[in-house]
């Protein structure tokens, strides 16, 4: 049994930062280097979330990707390192309370400091 937060790591956050990626170029006009540097990625990285070579196994509901929107707007408009934590620990619990982790990886439970941590 994978514990929840590795399965977080390699298949919900690569899915998040495509989903961060692809909207900061399209809808708020980002280039790749842009979201690298927001993100704090190499701009090749960007490159393979955008064109799903990386994070795009993961389908999320509506409101997850709402969730993803909302957050790459705040990025975009130049929030902090620790409200930019505080936002991807927002999506990713939201993840875990939209049931999709226990359908997508039913070995998983809940991260035991998500679960404890107010927002």
């Amino acid at each position: 049994m994978k514990p929840t937060c590795e399965i977080m790591v390699q298949r919900v956050l690569p899915a998040i930062r495509a989903g961060l990626a692809r909207t900061m170029m399209i809808d708020h006009g980002c280039t790749q280097q842009q979201v690298a540097d927001i993100l704090g990625l190499s701009r090749a990285a960007v490159s393979q979330y955008v064109s799903e070579k990386r994070g795009a196994e993961v389908g999320f509901s509506e409101e997850t990707n709402e969730e993803i929107r909302k957050f790459a707007t705040d990025l975009v408009n130049d929030m902090s390192a620790k409200a930019m934590n505080k936002g991807m620990c927002k999506v990713c619990k939201f993840v875990q309370r939209s049931g999709w982790l226990f359908k997508n990886a039913p070995e998983a439970e809940y991260c035991i400091l998500c679960k404890d941590d107010e927002d």
